[in-house]
């Protein structure tokens, strides 16, 4: 397709059409629950969670009206625990990290000027596991069932079951759900970022929300993953009784702190650098001039990232750690301040350099930035340790906490909504009933939350239900719940602005001149998305690049048409963004959702240890994924295609090129870092154990070896099949792929030989032994099924030398299978050696 081609308007509406009909949303109401369109998909996502935070603050509510008074009697101190513990549950597992996930795939196309992330369909999965298990977890509070150890969920109360009832493992099978669609959604946004931005758009002209994105979803990766393998054994004690937080056998509740912390304080920037994306985007914009700083600004956003993973400790500084570990943790918690100094300034520098247009937007962006720092300041404060022994478990931290949340993430949220709004549905928000509601909002968050300090330092312990008159606080507790009263009415005017939005006029295209992408989205709501794939030479080019709009409205970039019917953007390489192929996206699928109802069945009848029952859910989700992936990886009908400009692009590429690997590596690293939370435990109890495994007659070394030899065999004939393929020897390949199936199922059963004679019951070394193999084996089980596959593919005519996607994505898998294999059989076999 030549540039001029463009210039006949008959050709221009044919492909308009074209693309219509390829992008339109399915029609009925169960399938438009099949859609896998990101946009779409992102706006439910967002309106679920949005939906999960109003139930929340009711609940704060409620909590609120319970301690205006002393000895209120409101509600029970059992239904009060329940109360506190969902509000904080679903404020950050169901509102938080959903609401910047979903506000995300929304944005992102736009932002990368691409049709569509690379996966779609992996975002409806994520989106109907988050809304699956946030209905599960909520809906206890009904049933009187609702969670109440906490959103920490400290053991040993809260694994002992006649302590704790069904709500600890509604809390830990739900959250642990929808621990899965967060996962799913990091690997969606980490390979959109990498790979779909448009021709020229290299990583230093990547616009800042894609950055602060894609630095969060790795956190997320390192993040989310050693609360998954805390769950794990938290799991393993209340249901199957093996020690791993009973002292009395071995364990130690400080694991699980550990464990909840590392990811635990790395969320709160998970939830707080998105927010600042927003500031980077808003803005510019109202400055009318490109953000200074902008490598600082990145460095800064890796910087806090980084330092994030350095203080969970400080959520431990009272349970009698060495001082030596304090004062380590102390000096990072402090240096966390540094790089979020550099972005908040360079946004200040950006405003004073600039010719500032006030709007609704900018006042909530100035007004968060306000009372972030004054939780900025109290975390500077609490993050030295004698302070923190003073301040530890009272209203003091409960302050700081809100302060830094409502400051970093609640109030951008509503400044992102009046801003972004024009973008998702062509309406403007009203100006005037968006200040009212921020003002009423301001006044109410610091008058709900400033009197905390005071009454923490007073002696006003966290969750407690009551407290007596004699403490002399009631008036600042009072205060604090008509500022609750005040910040929800503020909420409500937010709600019925939403509301009343559909009722007016329609904006202008771009109504506030930005000058990313993002914004040129018309407003008639065209359901492809981006016109044609730009060409990209500035970090603003609306601003910069002459007569920008025009030629992408025109078709006059890239990809202008879908001829073959398909939905399809651009790869592009990841440093430089060359064109690399087109890839054609998943069509609407009820695959998606059927998967997640399939293994949400798995943790829903868990939870209530309907284990036969569990375990047929679990082969139907298995069942659901080899089919959904079936139709992936399709050979195309013709090896390349016109892209625009005489560019030709293929249709099918594999390894390190293609978005299928990235993801599948991506993947991977989450399981691995999932796998290192327990091989932390292990060495943990060897640490504070100088007798660990003493009295066991451990596996030895002679089973752990075998089982070794036999893993390094399923990946060593899964590298050579991948090479013999390459080479055109498909036969040879496929018996390969046999013998490395049949060597994975042989290292499984050479693993759970490992486990004779120990009982898991007994102690946590037998306990932690047993855990490392189950997940090795589980992993061998995964091996045999992925080479299996793989050869069903080739001998079904999926899979060729040519097109051989499948088997590179498998080695990737079995390089981190041997790996879990080296790890986990010379530690049970040399550490400690047995009959010590």
């Amino acid at each position: 397709m030549s540039l001029h081609a463009q210039d006949d308007p008959q050709l221009r509406a044919a492909q308009e059409e074209r693309l219509r009909a390829v992008w339109k949303p399915p029609s009925g109401l169960f399938l438009r629950w099949t859609d896998t369109n990101n946009n779409r998909v992102g706006v439910w996502y967002t309106l679920t969670a949005f939906g999960f935070m109003l139930f929340a603050g009711v609940l704060a509510l409620i909590m609120r009206t319970q301690l205006a008074v002393p000895d209120n009697d409101l509600v029970s101190a059992n239904t009060f625990n329940q109360l506190f513990t969902l509000h904080g549950s679903m404020m950050m597992f169901l509102f938080a990290v959903p609401m910047f996930e979903a506000v995300s795939i929304i944005l992102l196309p736009q932002l990368l000027g691409a049709r569509d992330l690379p996966f779609p369909r992996l975002s409806a999965f994520g989106y109907w596991s988050f809304l699956i298990g946030g209905v599960f977890v909520g809906g206890s509070i009904f049933f009187n069932a609702a969670p109440d150890g906490g959103w920490f969920m400290y053991p040993p109360l809260t694994t002992r079951t006649d302590l704790s009832g069904l709500g600890a493992d509604i809390w830990m099978l739900g959250l642990s759900f929808i621990e899965v669609s967060s996962v799913a959604a990091a690997v969606e946004l980490i390979v959109g970022v990498l790979k779909c931005r448009p021709p020229g758009m290299r990583l230093n002209l990547m616009p800042l929300y894609a950055w602060y994105i894609l630095v969060v979803a790795v956190m997320i990766l390192f993040a989310f993953p050693p609360l998954i393998a805390g769950d794990l054994l938290f799991e393993m004690e209340r249901l199957l009784n093996w020690p791993f937080f009973d002292a009395a056998r071995g364990g130690d509740p400080l694991l699980w702190q550990h464990l909840f912390w590392i990811f635990g304080h790395p969320e709160v920037y998970i939830v707080f650098l998105p927010s600042i994306a927003l500031f980077a985007m808003l803005i510019p914009t109202f400055a009318q001039r490109h953000l200074l700083g902008y490598p600082w600004i990145v460095l800064a956003a890796v910087g806090t990232a980084f330092l994030s993973f350095g203080l969970w400790v400080h959520h431990m500084f009272a349970t009698g750690l060495p001082k030596i570990s304090l004062a380590f943790f102390s000096a990072a918690s402090e240096a966390v301040a540094i790089p979020t100094g550099v972005q908040i300034f360079a946004f200040i520098a950006t405003l004073w350099a600039g010719k500032v247009k006030w709007s609704t937007p900018l006042l909530y962006a100035s007004g968060s930035l306000a009372i972030f720092v004054i939780g900025g300041l109290t975390g500077v404060m609490v993050a030295v340790a004698p302070f923190d022994w003073q301040a530890h478990d009272t209203y003091f931290i409960v302050a700081h906490l809100h302060y830094v949340l409502i400051g970093g993430t609640l109030l951008p949220l509503f400044g992102g909504l009046y801003y972004y709004w024009p973008l998702i549905t062509g309406k403007k928000l009203s100006d005037r009933m968006g200040r009212t509601a921020f003002w009423i909002m301001f006044v109410g968050v610091n008058l709900t939350f400033f009197p905390m300090h005071l009454s923490g330092l007073e002696g006003m312990p966290r969750r407690v239900f009551t407290y007596p008159e004699e403490l002399g606080i009631g008036w600042l507790n009072l205060a604090s719940t008509l500022g609750s009263y005040m910040f929800a009415a503020g909420v409500a005017v937010l709600v019925v602005d939403l509301a009343l939005s559909p009722t007016r006029a329609k904006a202008p295209r771009n109504p506030w001149n930005a000058g990313t992408l993002e914004w040129l989205a018309h407003p008639d709501d065209e359901d492809w998305g981006i016109r044609s794939v730009p060409l990209i030479e500035s970090r603003y080019p609306i601003w910069d690049q002459k007569d920008f709009v025009a030629k992408v409205d025109e078709g006059r970039f890239f990809l202008a048409d879908a001829e073959e019917g398909r939905r399809e953007t651009i790869i592009t390489s990841v440093l430089d963004a060359k064109p690399v192929s087109v890839i054609r996206l998943g069509m609407p699928s009820v695959k998606p959702m059927l998967t997640a109802v399939a293994l949400g069945s798995v943790f829903i009848l868990t939870t209530y240890h309907l284990y036969l029952i569990a375990a047929l859910g679990g082969v139907v989700t298995l069942a659901c994924i080899l089919w959904w992936l079936w139709d992936t990886a399709e050979i195309p009908e013709k090896p390349e295609k016109p892209i625009g400009h005489g560019m030709r692009l293929p249709l099918y590429i594999s390894g390190p090129a293609a978005p299928g690997w990235w993801a599948m590596f991506i993947t991977m690293m989450a399981d691995a870092t999932a796998f290192s939370g327990l091989v932390f435990g292990y060495y943990f109890y060897w640490t504070i154990h100088p007798d660990f495994g003493a009295g066991f007659d451990g596996p030895g070394s002679a089973g752990p070896l075998l089982a070794l030899a036999l893993s390094l065999a399923s990946w060593a004939a899964t590298l050579a099949a991948r090479e013999v393929h390459r080479r055109g020897g498909v036969m040879a390949a496929r018996a390969l792929l046999v013998i490395g199936a049949a060597v994975s199922i042989a290292s499984l059963f050479a693993g759970l030989r490992c486990l004779d004679g120990l009982d898991p019951e007994a102690n946590v070394y037998p306990a932690i032994v047993w855990v490392l193999v189950v997940w090795t084996v589980a992993h061998a089980a995964v091996a045999a099924i992925m080479q299996l596959y793989t050869l069903a593919r080739s001998i079904a005519g999926r899979m060729t030398p040519t097109h051989d996607a499948d088997i590179r994505n498998i080695t990737v898998y079995t390089h981190f299978f041997a790996l879990t294999a080296i790890v986990t059989y010379l530690t049970i076999g040399l550490f400690p050696e047995t009959g010590l």
